[in-house]
């Protein structure tokens, strides 16, 4: 099925053999106390243990290099805020290549740094979708930069699926497979890698119910704008692009949006029981499994805990 999309299993395996040696081989972690709560038997693919934090870096690697040389010495260009920009500059720098990276103007400093300190070149810009558009667009023209899109690049959807397929590799067969959705790109990878592997696996995404515009997209069969995100959920404020609503419209059989409280008591059930450190974005799947909504009772799933990147200073659940 997967041959007719614009990302093939083909296009995944022969990303997970580009990005070997570059990115983590994540753990895959089990708690019973876990399962108990939630109601299944639970297999946690840690992406918050991979390089930057989060599976961005498995899409990064494999869109930087895929690059031929000629391109590859032009640099690249993206604009991101977040794991995306991080995950550029690495890949960036492991080739040894420039890495221009648009930011909007209120970006954290902390992330700002961040990308400075891996040796992405920031250009900052008015904080709306547009101008951080406008911007990438005249650099990659000035420079003759590649523009790596943060989610719907297809090199990039293509990277992020190697995720799914180590987890499926290693756990063997699974009744479901579930991770969050923002602006597709791990969950449209997930999904080609899940159908192809394993045909008869239940596919879900997941989404914040103040963020659901890819899940009204996949009920309406079209895209539509959503309202602007307000969600704790940070790595989820992006619009669903047009590769994942193609894939996702495709592949998946059932769609979870979550509430902001479930939000934040599955993060914080995942820090207390499993003590490892998972950011909003990758508590949403989980927050599906605790309010029940999907009905995975006695089954095996997967989960993609997608990324570990929070301020200490500002967790959800301290006063104030």
């Amino acid at each position: 099925m997967s041959q007719d999309l614009p990302v093939s299993f083909t296009d995944i395996a022969l990303a997970a053999v580009r990005i070997e040696g570059h990115v983590h081989h994540t753990p895959v972690l089990r708690s019973r106390r876990l399962d108990a709560i939630l109601g299944a038997e639970i297999a946690f693919k840690c992406e918050n243990m991979q390089r930057i934090g989060a599976f961005k870096a498995r899409g990064a690697h494999n869109a930087v290099l895929a690059l031929d040389d000629a391109a590859a010495a032009r640099g690249v260009v993206t604009h991101s805020s977040g794991n995306h920009a991080a995950a550029l500059s690495l890949a960036a720098a492991t080739r040894g290549i420039p890495a221009f990276i648009v930011m909007p103007e209120n970006a954290p400093r902390a992330k700002v740094e961040s990308v400075r300190r891996l040796g992405g070149e920031v250009q900052f810009c008015a904080p709306t979708i547009t101008a951080r558009e406008a911007m990438a667009d005249a650099i990659a023209a000035e420079r003759g930069a590649t523009l790596v899109h943060p989610y719907d690049d297809l090199l990039v959807i293509a990277g992020q699926g190697t995720a799914a397929m180590e987890l499926l590799d290693e756990v063997g067969p699974l009744d479901a497979i579930l991770a969050p959705v923002g602006g597709g790109g791990l969950m449209s990878g997930t999904a080609v890698v899940a159908r192809h592997m394993q045909p008869a696996i239940r596919i879900i995404a997941s989404e914040p119910e103040q963020a659901d515009d890819a899940f009204r997209s996949w009920q309406a069969g079209e895209r539509l704008a959503g309202d602007p995100p307000n969600t704790i959920a940070d790595g989820l404020r992006t619009m669903l692009g047009s590769n994942g609503f193609t894939i996702l419209t495709a592949l998946l059989d059932d769609f979870a949006t979550v509430s902001e409280a479930a939000i934040v008591e599955a993060m914080r059930l995942v820090w207390e029981v499993m003590k490892i450190v998972i950011e909003p974005s990758s508590a949403v799947p989980v927050a599906a499994l605790l309010e029940r909504k999907v009905d995975l009772k006695g089954a095996r799933a997967g989960v993609i805990l997608t990324g570990g990147n929070v301020d200490l200073d500002q967790l959800p659940w301290q006063a104030g």
